[in-house]
């Protein structure tokens, strides 16, 4: 008996099949990190199987503890709490992560920057906003943002903000991170074949017992309940992120939730993005940042990455890809 595992969520479907014979396929719905995280293993039995989730939970959930910036024990609430004060000594996990936060930010130009945090709200994407902000306004509300800001001690293992008011957050990057890191634990105990998608960051390993690859497809623009492709995935990730997702209109113009960090306004010009990599973290962070480059510096940057690919929708619902992503012409016109 086949059953099937459809995963709606705007860009993307995921769809895999039972196992045969010997194997079952196990799946269940976890909310985490205020997210819905669909988890697929596949194991010799039911009960080994969601054993096997709630293990995959208990690590996405220690990942959480480490970098929620709103959790008053974490380290990420420390080092915020700390900005123009003073260092703060951390675990080298966190640091890490950091540093390679830091890395992306460098090679985007600062369209990434997980010193966003540190923002004033000034736009609001709640249906309350009547005037769109002022220049001046946008400015003054990304007073404090800048990565180079960051100043990390190795030596030391120690994070500190040098602006007073500057925060740190990993909304988007930490997803794919706990995503990753739950795949590697449940790889390390063995099990064979899964799938992790974390409302839009998803990664795979393994195959069905057929040898069939997970399948990923590629939505209609303007329907996402219809599936224009289907492409295969092995060993892989892949995020998806969309500017409207919440916005709010003036004038019959639509603004998007996705803010350029280095100006503070709405990006323009793409609406959806979606990135194949390696790893979940990566794919997580690039999805945002190439829709603040825009197209031309979104593709040519995915086509200097090695193992990266990606998908981009515009305003006007035409799709483009990168160099290495093989797709029906039809679907590019």
């Amino acid at each position: 008996m086949k059953t099937f595992i459809t995963l709606f969520f705007g860009f993307l479907v995921v769809i895999g099949y039972s196992q045969e014979k010997k194997y079952v396929t196990v799946k269940k719905s976890v909310p985490l990190m205020g997210e819905s995280f669909g988890i697929t293993v596949v194991a010799v039995n039911e009960e080994l199987g969601y054993i096997n989730i709630e293990e995959a939970a208990a690590e996405i959930n220690r990942i959480n503890k480490l970098i929620s910036s709103w959790d008053s024990n974490s380290e990420t609430h420390k080092i915020n709490e700390n900005a123009g004060i003073k260092p703060v000594k951390v675990k080298m996990e966190l640091f890490a992560l950091i540093e390679r936060a830091i890395q992306i930010s460098e090679i985007t130009d600062g369209a990434f920057d997980i010193t966003f945090a540190s923002k004033k709200n000034v736009w609001q994407f709640n249906g309350k906003m009547k005037y769109p902000p002022t220049k001046e306004e946008i400015s003054t509300s990304i007073s404090s943002v800048g990565y180079r800001n960051i100043i990390l001690n190795k030596e030391e293992q120690t994070v500190f903000l040098k602006k007073k008011g500057m925060r740190i957050s990993f909304g988007a990057i930490g997803k794919g991170y706990a995503v990753d890191k739950a795949k590697a634990l449940l790889m390390s105990n063995q099990v064979i074949s899964g799938v992790i998608n974390a409302s839009g960051d998803i990664t795979t390993w393994g195959t069905k017992v057929s040898g069939e690859k997970w399948l990923l497809g590629v939505a209609d623009p303007v329907s996402n309940y219809k599936i224009l492709t289907w492409l295969p995935i092995l060993e892989s990730s892949v995020s998806t992120t969309d500017v409207y997702e919440k916005y709010v209109s003036f004038k019959g113009e639509k603004y998007g939730h996705i803010l350029d960090p280095r100006t503070g306004s709405p990006v323009r010009g793409l609406k959806k993005a979606t990135v194949f990599a390696k790893s979940a973290e990566l794919c997580d962070a690039l999805a945002t940042a190439v829709l603040v480059l825009g197209l031309d510096k979104g593709v040519s940057l995915i086509n200097q990455l090695g193992g990266t690919e990606a998908i981009f929708v515009d305003d006007n619902n035409r799709i483009h890809k990168t160099n290495g992503l093989i797709l029906d012409n039809a679907i590019l016109k």
